[in-house]
């Protein structure tokens, strides 16, 4: 792990190559999980407040769900999430017509009806984020649906990082980001001497 100020970062971050590739995986990280997107504690108080905004992009099914259960749910681990539409995909999901699952928040944030653009969990994948008493230790996820994603970032030699640039300094800030990336070519030279 690399430390930026209280942030641990995990290598991998540095090292695995990620860019996502919708074509292939049709958005199947909205869908597949035994729980909805984690929440931060800020993020529940927002979900609440958009909501009346956001309704009009879900299914019928979705909106259901979420009148029945409510904007956030805690999961059977006791992690704030989205919830579930009849326990399979989260709940703020839609479908397009070539079956692509989408955000329905972030369809409402990219027509400026809000302004914020989705779960910092969700932006921020493959990403972890572990909350600890020193900070935040960031881990690189590892999940099959991904292997498209892998598969593109290594074609495109665009490391998880750099990836997710924009979400990284959503979370951290430019200055956490600049840090971020001297760290990345430090290690980069150590680890090529090392050799």
């Amino acid at each position: 792990m690399l430390a930026i100020g209280t942030t641990l970062i995990s290598e991998e971050i540095l090292e695995k190559k990620f860019v996502c590739d919708l074509n292939a995986c049709k958005g199947a990280c909205c869908v597949e999980g035994d729980s909805g997107a984690p929440l931060e504690k800020e993020e529940m108080a927002i979900l609440d407040a958009i909501w009346p905004q956001v309704k009009p992009y879900l299914p019928a099914n979705g909106v259901k769900a979420i009148e029945e259960q409510g904007t956030h749910v805690v999961d059977s681990d006791g992690d704030d999430t989205t919830p579930l539409m009849k326990g399979k995909h989260c709940a703020y999901t839609f479908f397009e017509k070539d079956g692509t699952a989408k955000c329905g928040i972030e369809k409402a944030w990219k027509d400026n009806k809000i302004g914020f653009r989705k779960p910092i969990s969700c932006h921020l994948y493959p990403i972890r984020v572990k909350k600890t008493k020193a900070g935040d230790a960031l881990n690189y996820d590892r999940w099959d649906l991904c292997k498209p994603a892998c598969a593109c970032g290594e074609k495109l030699d665009v490391p998880v990082y750099r990836f997710l640039k924009e979400p990284l300094e959503r979370k951290y800030g430019k200055q956490w980001f600049r840090e971020l990336e001297k760290t990345a070519v430090a290690y980069k030279k150590e680890k090529k001497a090392s050799r």
